[in-house]
């Protein structure tokens, strides 16, 4: 029985994961990415213009039907060592849970998380959490660059405002987005510009992106909770079976 919470799907984002040999997988919902193709496109010189020149084929919006690689723990039910960076967190530094996402503001199953899911897991657990949010722009150019404006608005300090934003949907990502979020976000819009412009965060998404294609991180949302691997939007359940077990 569908689950009258959850939102409706999105309409040009109904493609499912196949596996290796092309065929329909099992798998939730998420966005993943052929691995020859994401390889080439975290080449540190080349990744924008890899992801450029590979959604040229399919438009800029459209997520990829491909290949989905768990990372190898997952398979032995092990949990996955997950460095946190420094990377944007919310919740106690001492918290018994440690959710790390690594995520795309372009991919519409991270917003249908973070739409449906995000608050009321926060709520359910307060102070029993502590959430790092990591990128990993692998659907499309402007996937980079909207990672970058996060970061600066992050440097304003105001990043989960702005993270909100990206992922309402109230405008598509670009430029005049980045500029309105910034506005509604209280931000120095104009600096926010310079700020991606300059590229001054590049280096840093593309960190987060090499370090969880080394994980064998390959779809997008990818969680992991307390090192337990989880992928794709998930329901509340979902993260509340796990999370419950870890604190018992």
């Amino acid at each position: 029985m569908e689950d009258p919470n959850l939102a409706p799907e999105p309409e040009a984002q109904t493609l499912e994961p196949v596996s290796e040999d092309n065929s329909p997988s099992s798998g939730d919902q998420f966005v993943a990415f052929r691995r020859s193709y994401l390889y080439a496109a975290l080449l540190p010189v080349a990744f924008v213009t890899g992801l450029a020149a590979g959604f040229l084929a399919w438009g800029r919006n459209q997520p990829v039907a491909a290949s989905v690689a768990l990372p190898a723990a997952a398979a032995a039910d092990e949990r996955v060592e997950v460095d946190l960076d420094d990377d944007p967190a919310l919740g106690p530094v001492d918290a018994p849970i440690t959710i790390v996402e690594f995520s795309d503001f372009n991919c519409p199953y991270c917003q249908r998380f973070h739409q449906i899911t995000f608050q009321s897991l926060l709520e359910s657990y307060p102070d029993q959490i502590r959430f790092v949010y990591r990128d990993y722009p692998i659907t499309s150019q402007e996937s980079f660059i909207a990672a970058q404006a996060a970061e600066c608005a992050n440097a304003q300090g105001e990043y989960w405002a702005y993270h909100d934003l990206l992922f309402s949907g109230q405008y598509e990502l670009g430029a005049t987005a980045y500029r309105l979020y910034a506005e509604q976000a209280n931000l120095d819009a104009d600096a926010l510009q310079v700020c991606i412009d300059e590229g001054r965060y590049a280096e840093e998404v593309q960190a987060d992106a090499r370090y969880a294609a080394s994980l064998g991180v390959s779809g997008t949302p990818t969680f992991f909770i307390n090192g337990i691997p989880l992928v794709g939007a998930q329901p509340l359940s979902r993260f509340t079976q796990v999370i419950d077990e870890e604190l018992n």
